[in-house]
């Protein structure tokens, strides 16, 4: 059973609501959301693309922006070299599109995550001193590239890295850190020491956006023409943003809900025809239409076949050839879900019949599946387990493997302490890559989990409410003032909202595959309401049938009237059916 809690942090939320023009509840809700001070509330309620961050502040910024200058002054050929997921992709399409304004001579390579895999590697320095090119900048990757950085340097390549992951570092006896900064000719990364940018955990295209967006202040001057194009690159950053998973507070959640004003009249045919063949045309697009219908399409291009496909979709001009890309896209994504399936099946099976489920990281070797679907079995059985998760597969050049993390487990903190596993790895707190032989496996699973540290409490649910609020509270102006916490995501998620003693009085199963719930409930004061519930319905129905019994739970369904008590947390939303407006609760958790 999951832990609940209900957050008990102070302010003078009456004060705050009076000021803000807001319910008590949002100020609240924006308190427990550890956003503090009135200059921070306006930025969280009212910030605008004026409250961005200079890009100069950004160590070798200024450097970055000059060599770039002056190598287009002097004609030479130029390469960015991306990497093969969505923010790869993205962080790729805005510095050539912002190059290609500038009157660079530029071209794009995007690794291909089975032959290449993740990043620069010696095949792809090679080909670029072959080709003829002096530059090469990297985007969404290169900080872990120190010995192809230094190949390129031989062969007289000038290097220009901009990245959003940590800086890899050897530790020391005494437990401090040598960081392996590659010797590059600029290294823009905010992770980097000595970095003064206020806020680190920008994705990789907003690195790449602010990048473009100080050389066209150095090319065309402040106020400078190109601000149509820097608004169109600031909906990819924000895609980009959602589709890397990053947290969305500070930066990140203005720069997001900017991009998406933007984004539900874009002029990028490439994203248009997207969002028309998954069916968002003329709907309020949000965070999670791009985390999980269009981010995914794009993601898929680079996972079953090559993040070309993605890349030219976005640089597409003509309407016919986008929406053919973008159909490509969603068929190849449809078929990625099918194979995730028979991957998570097949992990599953692999755990529960083994000494895995013992295990409090799990690490789990499918050989025959796909090497491109890793990370998201492996976030499929993080979250089917809460636990830590690195599913492995055997690639064309021995093993390769993605992990998902759980809050309290520093993923590349604790890879880096078994790095002899590896022939290459890289990531952050919450998730990660690798390559290794298959003879380290088992020695990987052993090393983690006699290192681990996790007790049985980290793996249970934890539940954080945000305000016990009684339903009868509820109105329809408070549920759209809700909307201004928008958008929700990892760092700033939809709030939870909890009440005791509801009363389910009545039920129906809907949806095409009959995994829909609708009940009316009342919560004792003599009001009635409409609720649904997206969840696992047979647990649901196992949990009513434990308390109130089978016969209960048919009743239930048959049309007659029950009276099965229940606590719940919620969220409202207002439902619009025929031209009518009602409120409705939709339940998340249930005990």
């Amino acid at each position: 059973m999951a832990q609940w809690f209900i957050a008990a942090k102070r302010a003078d939320f009456d004060g705050i609501a009076e000021r803000f023009h807001i319910d008590p509840v949002l100020a609240r809700i924006i308190r427990n959301r550890d956003v503090v001070g009135d200059e921070e509330i306006r930025k969280y309620l009212w910030g605008s693309l004026a409250d961005l961050y200079e890009p100069r502040l950004l160590k070798d910024m200024d450097k970055a922006v000059g060599l770039l200058q002056e190598k287009m002054e002097q004609g030479v050929k130029i390469r960015i070299i991306g990497d093969y997921d969505a923010d790869g992709i993205c962080s790729t399409y805005i510095l050539v599109k912002g190059l290609e304004v500038c009157g660079a001579e530029v071209d794009t390579v995007i690794p291909h995550r089975m032959k290449d895999g993740y990043g620069l590697n010696d095949a792809l320095i090679e080909e670029a001193a072959g080709d003829g090119i002096d530059t090469i900048v990297t985007c969404d990757n290169g900080i872990a590239a120190g010995k192809q950085i230094a190949r390129a340097g031989e062969l007289g390549m000038t290097v220009i890295v901009t990245d959003h992951h940590e800086v890899p570092y050897e530790e020391r006896e005494d437990g401090s850190r040598v960081f392996l900064l590659p010797e590059a000719a600029a290294v823009v990364d905010p992770k980097q020491e000595g970095c003064a940018y206020p806020f680190k955990n920008i994705c990789g295209a907003v690195v790449a956006y602010k990048l473009v967006q100080q050389l066209f202040t150095g090319v065309f001057g402040e106020g400078g023409k190109c601000g149509e194009l820097l608004e169109e690159l600031l909906e990819i950053a924000a895609f980009a943003t959602v589709c890397d998973v990053m947290e969305l507070k500070d930066e990140n959640r203005i720069l997001v809900k900017c991009g998406l004003e933007r984004m539900r009249h874009t002029k990028n045919t490439g994203l248009k025809a997207l969002i028309e063949v998954c069916g968002l045309e003329g709907k309020e697009l949000s965070a999670y239409h791009i985390g999980f219908i269009l981010g995914p399409c794009m993601n898929a291009t680079g996972r079953l076949d090559t993040a070309k496909r993605a890349l030219a979709l976005l640089l597409s001009r003509d309407r016919a050839e986008a929406v053919r890309i973008a159909s490509e896209l969603k068929d190849l994504n449809d078929s990625r879900k099918e194979m995730t399936s028979e991957g998570v099946r097949e992990a599953v099976d692999l755990i529960e019949g083994s000494s895995l489920k013992e295990d409090k990281v799990l690490v789990v070797y499918l050989p025959d599946v796909h090497e491109s679907l890793a990370g998201i079995i492996a976030g499929r059985i993080r979250e089917k387990y809460g636990k830590p998760a690195f599913v492995l597969t055997m690639g064309e050049d021995g093993v390769k493997g993605s992990g998902r993390s759980i809050e309290g487990y520093h993923m590349y903190e604790e890879m880096t302490a078994c790095k002899e596993c590896f022939t290459k790895y890289g990531g952050h707190k919450m998730a990660a890559g690798l390559s290794m032989e298959e003879e380290m496996v088992e020695v990987f699973r052993r090393k983690l989990n006699e290192r681990c540290r996790l007790t049985e409490e980290d793996f249970e649910e934890k539940v954080h409410i945000d305000v016990a609020m009684p339903l009868s509270y509820l109105t329809k102006p408070l549920v759209e003032q809700l909307a201004q916490l928008e958008p929700f995501g990892v760092g700033n998620t939809k709030p939870v909202f909890a009440q005791k003693d509801v009363h389910i009085l009545s039920g129906r199963i809907l949806g095409k595959n009959r995994n829909v719930g609708k009940y009316q409930i009342t919560d004792g004061s003599g009001n009635y309401y409409d609720m649904v519930y997206f969840g696992d319905l047979e647990a649901f129905h196992g949990f009513l049938a434990e308390k109130a019994g089978e016969y209960m739970v048919n009743r239930l369904y048959c049309g007659e009237r029950v009276d099965l008590p229940v606590c719940i947390t919620y969220y409202p939303d207002i439902n619009r059916y025929g031209g009518k407006e009602s409120l409705q609760i939709v339940m998340q958790h249930y005990r």
